[in-house]
This record gives C-alpha cells, sequence and structure tokens, in this order.
C-alpha cells in the first residue's frame, strides 16, 4: 500500500532545537475521537519515549556516557544482602558457585536482548512483543517486569532505612517513607535527568564500595581465610548440588535485571563502521557485562558478612549498613564510620531506586495502555509502583529476602530464557521468527502461542516443584527447569505453528524500509495525522482509512480500531 507521502526529513546532523516540546500540548484532535487523551499521551510520551521507539534524532549521547548510565543503575546493595544470605546458610563454596552459574545464565541470556534493544532502540516489553508473546500476550511479562521494580526498590529501600536508622536514629517506619518519596522528583524528569545523576556519582559509589575491601585484604590477608574456609550454618563446608543450585535460585531473580538496562541501552547512537568497537563494548559492558560487577558484589556481600559474622550475629551480617560499618571501622576514625557507611547506602539507593521507578513506570504504563487503549500517564505509574514497595517495606520484605526472591526467579528466568530463545534461535536458527522486531499494534497477532505457551509451562512447573509439589528432591532444581523448559519449548513451538503467529501483516503500508543500508532503524520523519507530531520511520504505520500514516501510540489508544490495517496472512521468516 503506498500512502502517497513524502518525508518530512531525511537528515539527522542537528539536534532538536530545545529538546522535546515543552508547555502545553497545541495537537490537534483526533478525527476519531481520541481527543485530548491521545494528543496529551504524545506529548508527555515525547520527555524519553516511553511507549514507543526511541528515534535517532533524540539519541545524542555516546555509546560510553548510555553505558555508564545504565551501569549506574546497578549500584543496588541488595546484591551485598543476597550474597551474604547464602553464603551464611551454604557457606562460601557453595556461595561462589552459585555466584557464579547464575552469572553466566545471566550473561548468556541477557547477551541477545541487550543487542536488540541497542540495534533497534526499543526496551524490552516492545522486544518481547515480537519475540514470541503478540501484542498483548506480552501483558504479561510486563506484569512480571514491573513486580521486579518495585520488589527490588523495596529491598534498596529497606537498606537505606537500615543505614538511617543507625546513621540518625530514625524509625525504619520512617526510613521507609523517606526512601519512597525522595525518588519522585529525581525520576520524573527521564533519560536527560537520569544520565546526569549515574554519571556524576558513580566515581564517588565506586571509591566508597570497593576501597574497604582493598584495606581489608591488603592489611590483614587472614580475612581472606576465613572467608573462604567458611561452613556456612547449613553446611559443612563441601560443595553440593542441591546447595549450589538452591543459591542460584535466588541470584537468578536478578535476570530481570536486564530489562532496566535496555531501558538505557536503547538510546544508543546508530551502529556504524566508525564508532563499532566502542558500540560493542558499550553494549557488552552495560548489557549483559553488568552482571561481572552484580556477581563481584555478590562475592564481596558473602567476604564481609564472614568477616563481622562474630561481632554483629547472623541476622545483621546480611545488612550491607552493618557490613560496611565494619569495614570502615577497620580503616578509618571511629567518628567517620557511620557516616561514611549511611553516606554509601544512600547514595546506592538513590542511584539504583530511580531507575526502579523509572522502569516500573514504563512497564504499568505500557501495560494498562495496550489493555485500556487509554494512556494514564507515566507519573501515575511512578505513584502506583512506589505504593507497592512501601507496602514490601512496612511488611518487612528485608526478612523473607530469599523466599521472595526463590519464588520470583521461576517467574523471571522464564521470561527472559523465551525471549533470549526466540531471538537466538527461531530468528537466526529456525528463521521462523522474523528477524527485526516488530511491535505496533495491528501489525502483531494478540497472543503468539510461541512465547506465551513457553513462558507459562516454564514459570507453571517451575513454581510447582519449588513449592515442593513434585516432591522435596526436586524442589531445588526449579531455576534449572524453569530455563530449560523455556529452552525447549520455546522453538518447539514455533515449529508446530510454523511461525504463523508472529505477524497479522508483513506490509505496514509505507514504502521506504524500516532499516537503512546499515542495517539501523531509518531516520527519516513523518508526521501522524492523528497527534500532529512527527516521528521516525519505525514508529509509524499507514492508516486503514486515510491517506496517511499513524504512529504507535496512536494506534494503541485508538479504541475503534478505524486506524488499524486489516490482517494480511503472512508467514514470518
Amino acid at each position: 500500500m503506498d500512502t502517497g507521502l513524502h518525508a518530512q526529513s531525511d537528515t539527522v546532523d542537528d539536534p532538536p532545537a530545545g529538546g522535546p516540546p515543552e508547555g502545553p500540548s497545541a495537537l490537534a484532535p483526533s478525527e476519531t475521537g481520541a481527543g485530548t487523551g491521545t494528543d496529551r499521551a504524545a506529548d508527555e510520551t515525547l520527555e524519553d519515549y516511553t511507549l514507543r521507539f526511541a528515534p535517532r534524532s533524540y539519541r545524542r549521547w555516546t555509546p560510553m556516557v548510555v553505558a555508564t548510565t545504565a551501569l549506574g543503575g546497578i549500584a543496588y546493595l541488595a546484591d551485598f544482602s543476597i550474597g551474604a544470605g547464602i553464603g551464611l546458610a551454604h557457606g562460601t563454596g557453595n556461595a561462589l558457585a552459585a555466584i557464579a552459574v547464575a552469572a553466566a545464565v545471566i550473561f548468556i541470556t541477557g547477551f541477545p536482548l541487550a543487542y536488540y534493544g541497542a540495534r533497534y532502540n526499543i526496551d524490552l516489553d516492545l522486544i518481547t512483543r515480537g519475540s514470541g508473546f503478540g501484542y498483548y500476550g506480552s501483558v504479561l511479562t510486563s506484569v512480571i517486569f514491573a513486580s521486579f521494580t518495585f520488589i527490588f526498590f523495596a529491598l534498596e529501600g529497606s537498606i537505606m532505612a537500615q543505614g538511617l536508622k543507625l546513621g540518625l536514629g530514625l524509625p525504619l517506619w520512617l526510613g521507609y517513607l523517606v526512601s519512597t518519596l525522595m525518588v519522585i522528583p529525581l525520576v520524573i524528569y527521564g533519560m536527560k535527568a537520569l544520565s546526569k545523576l549515574q554519571v556524576w556519582t558513580t566515581p564517588i559509589w565506586l571509591l566508597l564500595m570497593v576501597g574497604p575491601l582493598v584495606y581489608l585484604i591488603a592489611t590483614d590477608p587472614g580475612t581472606v581465610n576465613r572467608f573462604l574456609s567458611y561452613a556456612g550454618t547449613d553446611g559443612d563446608g563441601g560443595v553440593n548440588t542441591a546447595s549450589v543450585l538452591l543459591g542460584a535460585g535466588v541470584c537468578l531473580s536478578l535476570i530481570a535485571q536486564i530489562g532496566e538496562q535496555i531501558d538505557y541501552l536503547r538510546f544508543m547512537p546508530p551502529k556504524t563502521e566508525a564508532n563499532r568497537r566502542g558500540w560493542w563494548a558499550a553494549v557488552i559492558m552495560a548489557g549483559p557485562g553488568w552482571v561481572v560487577l552484580g556477581a563481584l558484589k555478590q562475592a564481596m556481600g558473602v567476604f564481609l558478612a564472614v568477616y563481622i559474622l562474630s561481632e554483629v550475629g547472623p541476622v545483621a551480617a546480611t545488612e550491607p549498613i552493618q557490613q560496611f560499618r565494619g569495614a570502615f571501622d577497620a580503616m578509618m576514625p571511629s567518628w567517620l564510620v557511620v557516616p561514611l557507611a549511611v553516606v554509601l547506602v544512600v547514595i546506592s539507593q538513590i542511584k539504583i531506586n530511580v531507575t526502579n521507578a523509572y522502569s516500573g513506570s514504563l512497564a504499568w504504563t505500557n501495560s494498562v495502555t495496550r489493555v485500556t487503549k487509554h494512556y494514564p500517564g507515566r507519573m501515575v505509574f511512578v505513584l502506583v509502583n512506589l505504593a507497592f514497595a512501601l507496602i514490601l517495606m512496612e511488611a518487612d520484605m528485608f526478612s523473607f529476602l530469599n523466599n521472595i526472591l526463590g519464588f520470583y526467579s521461576n517467574c523471571a528466568i522464564a521470561w527472559v530464557v523465551t525471549v533470549a530463545t526466540d531471538i537466538g534461535v527461531n530468528k537466526y536458527l529456525l528463521k521462523l521468527s522474523p528477524h527485526a522486531p516488530e511491535f505496533r499494534r495491528g501489525m502483531l497477532y494478540a497472543v503468539n502461542p510461541v512465547g506465551v505457551v513457553a513462558f507459562v509451562a516454564a514459570s507453571g512447573l517451575s513454581i510447582a516443584m519449588y513449592f515442593h509439589a513434585l516432591g522435596d528432591t526436586l524442589q531445588p532444581y526449579s531455576p534449572v527447569a524453569a530455563a530449560l523448559i523455556a529452552f525447549v519449548v520455546t522453538p518447539l513451538m514455533a515449529v508446530v505453528t510454523k511461525g504463523r503467529y508472529y505477524l497479522r501483516r508483513v506490509d505496514d503500508g509505507i514504502d521506504e524500509p524500516l532499516l537503512d543500508a546499515e542495517g539501523n532503524p531509518a531516520a527519516t520523519t513523518y508526521e501522524c495525522h492523528v497527534c500532529r507530531q512527527e516521528f521516525e520511520r519505525p514508529d509509524l504505520a499507514a492508516c486503514r482509512t486515510h491517506d496517511a500514516v499513524v504512529c504507535s501510540l496512536c494506534l494503541s489508544t485508538d479504541k475503534a480500531g478505524d486506524h488499524l490495517l486489516p490482517a494480511e496472512p503472512a508467514t514470518a521468516g
């Protein structure tokens, strides 16, 4: 179908004057009755292109700035608690093996997701839609990801509240409230504000985190021997499969962190021959590479917990504020110990929880907009996510942390492995899944059984195993089951369905290709005839009832379906 339209511009050499639009929207109302709701949605989502493709004209950061910003989002101290909990229960040997196993799985599965997010400039929800789940099917995984963000917001908020109690004497309930409310002003402004915050705070955070560990090892080598020989409360010092897998299951709850990394990686500049090495280095480092630093922090958590165990006991030894208080106490005057420990906790909490609040709001907004065809505003879901997190904190989730994470990891593993398998196997090996990702309403089937069946089977069976439904012997193997079932069922369903449920249409009605000569999303802009804003080629499709094009968000909020192109039977490939 030829829309008869000409591109508004095909140059991207100059950044948009003044950045995204500000002030009241002056957009024309929709001809189909979308009205001011669509106008407000279009205007608001232009701040950081929530719910849609991130255009080349907006992506002005260098690969290293994007990578640094993304890595700033993994400043959380939860790794120290997770590592400490596993180490104290199962011993250092089992803990280190569990951390290594989980890190390997997270790196392997995160690589294709990070590449697709950076290469095609879309977030993980948009990737998931076209990688086996369908337009509405991926609502399931959006909720999984949103749950990840408020669970870990609550965990980091609990850690900060512990620091405020130690340093300022605030009761925990008030510390929970402070750690929640202080994030709101920082998360309002999207990628522009977050990139500055993460870049400027990272050096301070690294110095405070790594310095004490280096000092302890250099001045007291005996701490290393005590760390390596620690047997754990539930073990005899030996390494056994059940303990390793139980620990790995807790660590694998972090597998969904790749979604937050992609929320930044989608702003990578186009990959060209000139920037190829730097581009790949940034994608690997800030994509799957986040888990290298994460695994090191978990191992440090075991080390510090063993170091302070005799002084504070097993319960407090899992608290990062106590770990760093003990470490700082060995290297500096006593009057400086608590203030520095509190500063580290506060910086870490802010760096990660602005990301948790930001990414969670995107996930909730994505889901609700698709289901209701109404855009309620991202800030509504910032508050919703924070409310869930605050409830978990007030319920003292920190005291049963490993149980929550062990259960959650089954769902997260099933989702991430399913999408990664669809990209790596179904797209590249079997060629049954379309190579270029698709996310626009009207181009996708509502539900694709490939991903949905694989996810439900993997998460359902692994959760049953986790709760001992299949016997005590199999219980530790639930994360392994989640990964293996997803890995096997995803290509099996693609073969059974012959890939027919990926694309509702192959032709989006615009003659210009989606990708340019270098394989990057095309930068030519067109005007959406509903919201009257200009968007780049991948964010648009032709309109069913007009000789014009419509942007992806206006398609999402089209309640009458007037703009959606009719189905066109096609075979993916």
